[in-house]
């Protein structure tokens, strides 16, 4: 009977595999060969992409209509402010109710804004509908990105959740990059309304794909309580577990200080690199397409070449790093030397960020990985918008390389302070359950 003999020859030629060449098991090809995951992962990829082009004709439409970087900063803000607000909302509704409706729910109330901000970009380029419907946007981002979080690790067995999380890092970071990347090179030939009409288009990949597989149900809430108790559940998790508390007191300094530099890249490319309009420039386009093919090669480096490595190690080195490259960035005036340097700041920026998800991610339990993973975002997403109102108007008193270089010094004492090394040897020391 070749039906029932099958499955046997498949399992061990997957041992034959995994004992051999190792293909996989524990990387991101072996997350990859789960059909669920695969078709969800590359979903969410092709919608984010289209977010993260919007994100960047946002940013050189609100320098173009102001020249200003507080206004770009604000405009920042309500993008992903709400991130920090309402994420530990999203985490709540992820642990507790179907997943599949919050999302599709989420991604539906996107798509329709996105299109409404396309036609106040055509016809009505007002700042304060401009703020409103990125607002809007935030909001059903917030809502959708714990569910997210949450759900796409269970759609493999549990000896490849390393390599669906760090997948899952480089589907939520690499996309806010190849996204700006492809948005700066088609921006001076589509336009901003032509871009955020694409982005409203491409939230159907992830609303289709989550419509087509089964996902897991929600997990067994391991604690009573009613809605207060789920909202604050992350919160006393990362009280509880120290590892859990480093790694996102280490993301949350990052990117309220580090990562503003991403947010006022449209000021510092008019203002030190010469571009003096980004929304029209190739060359803006082409900067930060160096930044995101830097970038999709550090994400994508800790789930397959650094796979072995550990993570809190590949932490420190990234962030030691990062903190140079970005420190020669800020200082540049020539660009054509800020091409390579600025490929070099995503590269370790991004394998710095996605190795700390993964430890995160490998760490969790899923009953509290939406609340916790809310904070993550809070911490990654929404703390952000913060940095970039208070360093967009230092920007505007000072100078755009007082705020990077400025990053880069925090970075740098953050690469001997953050103590997850510690933290990491205090939880591998405890006797298994």
């Amino acid at each position: 009977m070749r039906s029932r003999e099958w499955p046997v020859e498949v399992e061990e030629t997957e041992d034959a595999l995994l004992e051999g060449d190792r293909p996989i098991r524990g990387t991101a090809m072996a997350a990859l060969r789960h059909r669920d995951f695969r078709v969800v992962w590359l979903g969410a990829m092709a919608s984010n992409i289209g977010t993260w082009m919007q994100n960047i004709a946002l940013g050189a439409f609100a320098y173009h209509l102001t020249k200003s970087a507080g206004f770009v900063a604000i405009i920042g803000f309500a993008q992903l402010g709400p991130l920090l607000l309402l994420s530990i909302v999203g985490g709540a509704l992820a642990d507790a109710f179907d997943r599949r409706r919050v999302l599709v729910a989420a991604q539906t109330e996107q798509m329709v804004v996105s299109f409404v901000l396309a036609w106040v970009a055509a016809h009505h380029p007002s700042q304060g509908l401009l703020f409103a419907c990125v607002l809007a946007i935030g909001i059903g981002n917030a809502i959708n990105a714990p569910a997210f979080s949450a759900v796409l690790p269970q759609l493999v067995e549990r000896e490849d959740l390393s390599g669906a999380v760090s997948l899952q890092s480089v589907q939520m970071n690499l996309s806010r990059v190849i996204g700006p990347a492809i948005g700066g090179i088609i921006l001076p030939f589509v336009g901003v309304p032509g871009v955020f009409a694409i982005n409203a288009l491409t939230y159907l990949f992830a609303i289709g794909t989550l419509l087509v597989v089964r996902l897991p149900p929600v997990p067994v809430q391991p604690h009573g309580g009613g809605g207060l108790s789920r909202l604050v559940g992350g919160f006393r998790e990362a009280k509880r577990d120290r590892l859990v508390g480093r790694i996102l007191i280490t993301i949350t300094t990052i990117s309220f200080f580090s990562l503003p530099f991403i947010g006022l890249m449209p000021v510092l490319a008019a203002r030190n690199l010469g571009i003096a309009n980004p929304v029209k420039s190739t060359a803006y386009g082409v900067l930060y397409a160096c930044f995101g093919l830097g970038a999709a090669f550090g994400a994508v480096s800790v789930g397959t070449v650094l796979v072995r490595a550990r993570r809190e190690q590949i932490v420190r080195v990234g962030l030691l790093v990062f903190a140079g490259f970005l420190a020669i960035f800020g200082f540049l005036h020539n660009l054509t030397a800020a091409y390579p340097i600025v490929f070099l700041v995503g590269l370790f920026y991004f394998a710095t960020v996605t190795a700390l998800s993964t430890l995160l991610q490998e760490h969790l339990a899923d009953a509290v990985r939406g609340r916790v993973m809310a904070l993550w975002i809070m911490g990654f997403g929404g703390t952000v918008p913060i940095g970039l109102l208070v360093f967009g108007q230092l920007a505007d008193a000072t100078s755009v390389t007082v705020v990077v270089v400025g990053g880069a010094a925090i970075a740098l004492v953050l690469a001997f302070t953050n103590g997850l090394r510690r933290a990491v040897a205090e939880v591998t020391s405890l006797p298994r359950q």
